[in-house]
């Protein structure tokens, strides 16, 4: 191949090279300021001396966060870790269990009520945070653990997750030859179906985990009483008073870096998973 020829394609690659280096920049960049500013005391972060071993605080800092406010941060850390994962992991549960009842069995209205699942898709969860308040309150649950379980549990976009999981994963001749040996629908959704479906958990139980661990909103319209709040909206209430007590921005920027670590961890862990569930439908 000519000279001239091979220059669109370098030209091409070296585009492709660039648009690379700047996502990754743009993604790296500010983990990078994270763990550098988490492990300064104030008067490192006020001076931006990031990048000099002048001012390394990181144990004192952990050990500020876990003592602020009598120790409140352990708490909201439990709080997230249960809303988030107990909830992602139900959410996922129930979300795969519909989108196999949408994909294999036939009911009057089906895919009316599917088109409704895909309209509630595109609703922003901030839209239906007063409804939600207003229910609560009609049920006495402001303020409460289950103000912020419970609209958690369903997720719209999970069920269209598992339909698709559904008909990429789980043959219907598998199911028509469970049906022969006299399996139950229920045994054969729980014995053979959801085995095959375990991709698509872990799909959805990410998707689902990373929405929950970062809701904001939500919490902030539902509860009143810092013991209830997740990391989110506790470090939000310490950024807050952070203007009037500086002592809050080095727990403030700590408690930010720990509040990375499950994701990282569930995404580390997970990803063989989550990778193939990606794929789901791509090859045949």
């Amino acid at each position: 191949m000519t000279a001239p020829a091979l220059r669109p394609r370098l030209l091409g690659r070296s585009a492709v090279n660039l648009v690379v280096g700047v996502s990754v920049l743009y993604t790296v960049l500010p983990m990078l300021w994270l763990i550098l500013a988490a492990s300064k005391d104030r008067d490192a972060l006020f001076g931006s001396d990031l990048f000099s071993a002048k001012g390394f605080s990181f144990l004192k800092n952990v050990g500020d966060l876990f003592s602020m406010d009598g120790g409140i941060y352990g708490r909201w850390y439990l709080n997230s870790l249960l809303y988030a994962v107990v909830g992602a992991a139900i959410s996922s549960l129930v979300s795969i269990a519909c989108g196999y009842a949408f994909d294999k069995y036939r009911f009057r209205h089906k895919e009316k009520l599917f088109g409704l699942v895909l309209a509630a898709v595109m609703v922003p969860q901030t839209v239906l945070a007063l409804p939600l308040y207003l229910m609560a309150s009609e049920a006495g649950l402001v303020n409460t653990f289950w103000a912020v379980f419970i609209p958690v549990l369903f997720n719209p976009f999970g069920v269209y997750l598992g339909r698709i999981f559904s008909q990429g994963y789980v043959p219907g001749e598998v199911l028509e030859a469970a049906r022969i040996d006299g399996a139950s629908e229920l045994k054969m959704y729980r014995k053979v179906a959801l085995r095959m479906l375990a991709p698509g958990v872990v799909t959805i139980f990410l998707f689902q985990l990373t929405a929950i661990w970062n809701n904001f909103f939500l919490p902030m319209v539902m509860l009143s009483d810092q013991k209830l709040y997740p990391v989110s909206l506790g470090l939000y209430s310490w950024n807050s008073s952070a203007s009037v007590s500086p002592e809050y921005y080095p727990v403030v920027i700590m408690g930010s870096l720990l509040a990375v670590i499950p994701l990282v961890l569930a995404f580390a862990l997970l990803q063989r998973f989550w990778r193939s569930g990606l794929t789901a439908g791509a090859v045949k």
